[in-house]
């Protein structure tokens, strides 16, 4: 990597990444100081799609602003959606009922897999190979099929309710379920002797964007980015909630630091969501979905509360503060791409366009939950 420092005497022009720009997945723009086809300095500029959800938290009932949790991270809306339940339920003392729990982990652990599979399809993509992404939609359409067997939709789920479910599933979502673990255990081995083993692939990522664990924490990093850096941090292990604790399941960490290793926790993660979402099924007991007596209209007592719970980007954090009204008097996101971004600006430097774009691609970035 070439140490570039600006000096008053380099020549240097201004490149314009975005705001529209197809390798960014949104709309997100980098503005790139370079000195030939390297980096001297980036900055990420924000605010093009903000929609001012904290805000809109604070001027809706907490029923109300549910639906908004799915327009964050769109691609991992379960993960939302339980964040958002968790700390509510938290504020008002409600019993979730085990197989409420349960549902939760299963449906929550299949969006997990969907977005970690569009990641993977668009980020080859990024990297100049388009068969992969067919791979992923493919096997992606399916986990869509059963979940919107039980929510009603397909992308920006809304399937929790305070004290439980919106509904229960039924015997085709078991079934189907079961099968598409079946069919992505098999398909698995094809992902890796396409792409993991593809020398083309290596050479793009490894030793590309070395985040080091001094600089994830620098900036607040979580999620993969972090784990890719050698930190072993994951909620789910770290602050278990729900029905984690009673699943056994390993947290894929590497230490290199590189896209390589972040790839390849998200690929390992697959596999253990597969494990997750089996062991699920395997110990689902019977019962309601739906914790009895929860009030028609919600009024946490006086109070600050926080809770957090481990997106497929990283940790997702929520803050509520209530004045035991009906609707909440402060709500403050905590979201993980915002911090895995704020980093890019550092570890970009010093890289030519086409390894930085690997190294954004790597960070798993979704704009509108930045731009909340």
């Amino acid at each position: 990597m070439n140490d570039l420092a600006r000096s008053p005497n380099q020549e240097t022009f201004v490149l314009n990444l975005g705001p529209q720009h197809p390798a960014t997945h949104g709309v997100l723009r980098v503005k790139l100081t370079m000195d030939g086809e390297y980096i001297v300095d980036a900055e990420p500029v924000l605010g093009y799609v903000h929609r001012m959800h904290e805000k809109m938290g604070e001027n809706r009932t907490w029923v109300q602003f549910m639906p908004n949790t799915a327009r964050l991270d769109y691609l991992g809306a379960l993960s939302y959606n339980h964040g958002y339940v968790k700390v509510v339920e938290q504020a008002m003392g409600l019993e979730v009922p085990e197989r409420a729990e349960y549902l939760r982990v299963i449906t929550v652990e299949l969006n997990r897999i969907a977005s970690h599979l569009l990641w993977f399809g668009a980020f080859v993509l990024d990297l100049g190979g388009f068969t992969p992404l067919l791979y992923a939609f493919d096997d992606r359409e399916h986990i869509l099929d059963l979940l919107e067997s039980v929510t009603g939709s397909r992308l920006t789920f809304c399937y929790y309710r305070f004290g439980g479910l919106c509904n229960d599933v039924d015997d085709d979502f078991l079934t189907g379920t079961r099968a598409f673990i079946k069919r992505l255990r098999k398909r698995l081995p094809d992902y890796h002797n396409l792409v993991t083993k593809n020398i083309i692939l290596i050479n793009r990522l490894k030793d590309v964007g070395v985040l080091s664990a001094e600089m994830c924490r620098k900036y607040g990093a979580t999620g993969p980015v972090l784990r890719g850096s050698g930190v072993d941090y994951d909620v789910r292990k770290n602050e278990p909630y729900s029905v984690y604790p009673e699943l056994d399941f390993e947290v894929p960490v590497y230490s290199e630091g590189d896209s390589m290793a972040r790839y390849m926790v998200r690929m390992d993660e697959i596999d253990q969501c597969l494990r997750i979402v089996e062991q699920a099924l395997d110990k689902l007991p019977e019962g309601p979905v739906m914790a009895e007596k929860v009030p028609k209209i919600l009024k946490p007592a006086a109070g600050d509360y926080y809770g957090a719970v481990e997106a497929a980007r990283g940790t997702f954090g929520i803050r509520i503060v209530s004045d035991g009204t009906n609707i909440p008097y402060r709500m403050k996101l905590r979201s993980p791409t915002f911090s895995n971004l704020s980093l890019y600006g550092e570890a970009s430097r010093g890289l030519l366009l086409p390894d930085a774009l690997a190294l954004m691609g790597s960070l798993d970035l979704v704009i509108p939950e930045i731009d909340r």
